[in-house]
């Protein structure tokens, strides 16, 4: 393509862009985040979201899923199939050390997502638990704080919850993942009664009632019913989030 007459690109400062990815799922009851031990300065040593810079030739959504299987060993189908939503994009001038770096963040609550293991410049991946995260390198404390109030608002829109439950599961053990995700108690009639009168959200499970762990009668079961979206929606409650 021809530039225009008099337009010259070195007049502007050059700068970069990269992607981060805050990767969220439900481990043993407690929120955990996709986290990668940096292997290179700047930050050397230092925990950070996967992520990296944008290729000359590559959209960000290439991008955030090659740098998502390169730094943490994910399988490529596995990358391939997750639904990664863009966040936000972050653009303080200062947020990188080496030089002018946008970036644009992409988040995903997902289950069942295998061990991950180090690779490209990071010397190791790991889920952490969300409230045992350390200090994070360049604004991924931000990035990742800003994640989990995404993946909680979806949570109140959606039916993703059930997917981090067994394929049968009681009103308890779901309302479990809201609690962990959004970080406080919920009522549990008030849960029940809005579950139950969500269309579509579950549906009954023919059969006997699964005895609980503790003291109390069997808790009926339940299996996720047709709906992709809530109507309406089940908010967390009044002023208080995350």
């Amino acid at each position: 393509m021809n530039l225009p007459e008099g337009y010259d690109p070195r007049a502007f400062e050059p700068f970069a862009v990269t992607v981060d990815l805050a990767v969220l799922t439900v481990r043993a009851g407690r929120l955990h985040a996709l986290l990668v031990q940096r292997g290179q300065e700047p930050y050397a040593g230092a925990w950070a979201l996967p992520g990296g810079f944008v290729l000359p030739r590559e959209s960000a959504g290439a991008a955030a899923r090659r740098e998502l299987a390169e730094e943490t060993g994910l399988p490529g189908a596995t990358v391939a199939g997750l639904h990664l939503e863009q966040l936000r994009t972050y653009t303080e001038p200062d947020r990188d050390p080496r030089m002018r770096v946008v970036s644009v963040a992409y988040t995903a609550l997902v289950p069942d997502l295998p061990e991950p293991r180090g690779g490209g410049d990071a010397a190791e991946a790991r889920w952490l638990p969300y409230d045992e995260v350390p200090p994070l390198a360049f604004d991924h404390d931000l990035i990742l704080a800003d994640a989990r109030e995404r993946v909680g608002a979806k949570l109140e829109y959606t039916c993703l919850a059930t997917a981090f439950c067994p394929p049968e599961f009681t009103l308890g053990e779901l309302r479990e993942v809201y609690e962990t995700v959004w970080g406080v108690p919920l009522d549990r009639p008030n849960f029940r009664r809005k579950v139950l009168t969500t269309p579509g959200f579950v549906e009954a499970v023919e059969g006997p009632p699964r005895r609980t762990g503790g003291r109390g009668k069997p808790a009926a079961l339940y299996r996720a019913g047709e709906a992709t979206t809530l109507h309406p929606p089940l908010l967390r409650p009044e002023g208080r989030s995350a």
